[in-house]
Formats: structure tokens, C-alpha cells, sequence
């Protein structure tokens, strides 16, 4: 009971800590100051706990769109919500499923590097897509063929990595940062990633020796547990060799966004560019477009037969209608660093 009694008297300060908010005045709606009244008689001001900030950047949660009726299902997540984790070196954080449960095709991570910093020698049971969108980075990656790929990526710069390539990722300039997508929603699923290190760390010493025909001391420094993010220089050395020859051509695993002209389209509101197997034959499970919308841009009325919609903002600001069908329809607000998840065949 005294416990309870504590927790009373927590929740009244913090109660005791709201501020009255302004009664609604006639003819002006309350949804820019992250109030729910549309100014013509619906609706009051919010008088109870509420996170005023999340009220401002989201007005269609509090009913601004006399259009949106029934129920449908949160579609959006802020990587801003996401626990991120430190390394020595960058750090990362994640969108997966239990996350964000409408997204059930593509998880997504931030995720950045120092100068030097790699992210170490892995590969997944998923493919991998990535796209640079500050700094410089240097990616290599070898298929299962013994083919293999290093290159030099800037802004707007893709990489796709099928399932099972081993790649590594390291930083150029002084501070570099990229988003992943993943074609596979439960990505921190056991058996999802593997990290080089983590399977040195649990092979028998003399199995290793044998293995790599060195003696077992060689493997006494291996890094326990596996770094994820490790600190490193950057070196103009070029070790990169192989019989089995280079990823080039259609079997390349880059692409250079803004070296094409973005599609030719009828409006005049945004570009976009489409980035899918007929342009970029290695990304043979997740097609993408690179899309700019001027102010009061908008991208027309459409619908995915076969898959859904992941999206990610990287600037600006942005609202879109979701449509799903018998008579349900939400606005969501976006902000930098949002994600959502459309369902396939929703408008």
C-alpha cells in the first residue's frame, strides 16, 4: 500500500505540471497549435497528458482531415524512436517488425561511421540494399562465386548485397551515414546475420589452425564478443585480388543514382528516379525509387498490386493519405528520419 501510495502522488505532480490550454475560439481550427477543434463546432482542447510536441508535428492524428473515418492501423515509425546502439566507431539503429508490426516485407536501419570505422566482415540470410546519403564510404563484398567488388561511394550512391555475400562497409570522410533496407521484416531473427568474428570466436583453436594451416595462436586476439563497428584508418592500399574475377556489369552491386537522368514524367511538382532490376539487375528483390517534391508537390493517386510500400524520409516535410479499403482511410505527418509501411494494395 505504500507503494501504491508513492505512485499516487508521482501521478498527481506530474498532472500538476499541465498547462491549461486556450478554449477554442469560433472559426479557427486548433489543429497548429495541437489542438483537436476544427473551428466549426467538433472537437475541444486537450486538457489531460499529452506530449505537445508529438501534437504539433502530427495535426492529422488530431482529426485535421474531415476524410480519414474508420480504423487503420499505425503505419508510421520515427527512427527517432528506435534505441540506438554505441560503437566504437558509429553506431546503428533499427526499424524491425516489432518495431513497426504493418511492416511485414522490409525492415530498415541508420546507420553511421566514423573516418576509418568498419563495419566488420558479415553477411545475412537477407539481402541488403544501402544508400549514401552523407559522407563517403568504401564497400567490398565477395559472392559466392569468389567473385568480388570494392568501390568508393558518395551521396546517392546504392549498393545491393544478395543473401549470402560477405560485405564489409568502412567510413571516408570525417563523418559518414547510409540507410539499409532489408528484405525481410524480422531482421534481428536469430540466423539473419553472420559476423565473421562471432564464428571464429566459436570454432575450436586447433580446428581454425588446421583449417587455415597456422599455428592456433594466431586466432588468441580475436575480438570477444564480435565489435559489430570497429575503429580503423583509412589506407590508400589496395588488396583486393582474385581468380574468380570482378562483379562488374549487370553482376555489379553498385549504382550511381544521380549518374542517370531521373524518369521523364508529366508533372512538374518533383523528380524521381527509379532504381529496380531493369536498371540495376543485381537488386533482384527490392525496387526503389529517389524521389524530391517541390512545396505543395504531390505524388499522384496509386496503388501496388503485389507489394508494399516502405518509405523513408530524409528531409523536409511530408503528409500522405492511406486508403484501405471499405470505407477506412488515416493521414499520417512525416518529419526527417520517418518511416511507414503502406499495405499492399492500399491507396
Amino acid at each position: 500500500m505504500k507503494g501504491a501510495s508513492l505512485i499516487s502522488s508521482a501521478l498527481a505532480l506530474c498532472y500538476g505540471t499541465q498547462f491549461a490550454a486556450a478554449a477554442p475560439s469560433s472559426g479557427e481550427p486548433g489543429f497548429p497549435k495541437g489542438q483537436p477543434y476544427d473551428g466549426k463546432g467538433k472537437g475541444s482542447i486537450i486538457v489531460g497528458g499529452t506530449n505537445k510536441e508529438l501534437d504539433l508535428q502530427n495535426p492529422d492524428n488530431l482529426g485535421r482531415q474531415p476524410t480519414d473515418n474508420g480504423v487503420v492501423p499505425n503505419l508510421k515509425w520515427s527512427f527517432s524512436d528506435s534505441k540506438t546502439r554505441l560503437l566504437k566507431g558509429g553506431w546503428v539503429r533499427e526499424q524491425v517488425i516489432q518495431d513497426l508490426p504493418s511492416s511485414h516485407d522490409i525492415s530498415g536501419a541508420q546507420q553511421h561511421l566514423v573516418k576509418g570505422a568498419i563495419r566488420e566482415l558479415h553477411w545475412h540470410r537477407v539481402a541488403e540494399w544501402g544508400i549514401v546519403y552523407e559522407g563517403s564510404v568504401l564497400v567490398s563484398a565477395v559472392d559466392e562465386n569468389g567473385r568480388y567488388q570494392e568501390e568508393v561511394l558518395n551521396y546517392g550512391d546504392i549498393w545491393y548485397f544478395p543473401k549470402g555475400a560477405a560485405h564489409t562497409i568502412q567510413g571516408l570522410a570525417d563523418e559518414n551515414e547510409y540507410l539499409l533496407v532489408f528484405d525481410d521484416a524480422d531482421f534481428d531473427k536469430i540466423g539473419t546475420t553472420f559476423m565473421v568474428d562471432d564464428w571464429i570466436n566459436h570454432t575450436p583453436k586447433d580446428i581454425l589452425a588446421k583449417n587455415f594451416g597456422v599455428d592456433p595462436s594466431v586466432f588468441e586476439n580475436v575480438t570477444s564478443p564480435n565489435p559489430y563497428i570497429l575503429p580503423g584508418e583509412v589506407s590508400k592500399k589496395n588488396v583486393t585480388d582474385g581468380p574468380a574475377g570482378e562483379l562488374e556489369g549487370d553482376s555489379s552491386f553498385v549504382y550511381r543514382t544521380f549518374q542517370h537522368e531521373p524518369e521523364k514524367i508529366g508533372g512538374t511538382g518533383g523528380k524521381f528516379w527509379k532504381i529496380d532490376s531493369t536498371n540495376f539487375p543485381a537488386s533482384k528483390t527490392l525496387a526503389a525509387t529517389f524521389v524530391t517534391l517541390k512545396p505543395g508537390g504531390l505524388r499522384e493517386l496509386h496503388w501496388h498490386p503485389n507489394a508494399e510500400e516502405w518509405l523513408y524520409f530524409h528531409q523536409g516535410k511530408a503528409k500522405a493519405t492511406v486508403f484501405i479499403g471499405n470505407a477506412a482511410a488515416r493521414t499520417f505527418d512525416f518529419s526527417a528520419g520517418d518511416t511507414a509501411a503502406f499495405p499492399d494494395n492500399s491507396g
